[in-house]
């Protein structure tokens, strides 16, 4: 019954920066890998970044180097921080986490994820 509830989305232009929240409740977020996926306006939803257990990150190489995924397991929340944004990062951010016990050789795919917030609206535009 864990509940994932993302934040911080908002308007923002190019060069700018935000950071996104991903608030659990229910039950403890820390023994779960958490992803970050954005739905892009007429496209498939895409994986952006993963964070394990552990703490350790991964991105997709169109926000490496610009994206940085972290978790705070006092607060239940898991982050992402967005810097030097683009028109191209617009999209609604969701995060998800893995609960259940299958095998997963990927985390980028939505199909590694079995719950899920309700996404909150990135808008990068000048």
């Amino acid at each position: 019954q864990l509940q994932l509830v993302e934040s911080g989305g908002g308007l923002v232009q190019p060069g700018g920066s935000l950071k996104l929240s991903c608030a659990a409740s229910g039950r403890p977020l820390a023994p779960y890998v958490v992803g970050w996926f954005r739905q892009v306006p007429g496209k498939e939803r895409e994986w952006v970044s993963y964070i394990t257990n552990s703490g350790q990150g991964n991105y997709q190489d169109s926000v490496k180097g610009r994206f940085t995924v972290s978790r705070d397991n006092a607060n239940n929340t898991v982050y992402l921080q967005m810097n030097v944004l683009s028109p191209e990062d617009t999209g609604v951010y969701y995060c998800a986490a893995k609960t259940g016990r299958w095998y997963v050789t990927t985390w980028s795919r939505t199909q590694d994820y079995d719950r899920w917030g309700q996404g909150t609206q990135v808008t990068v535009s000048s």
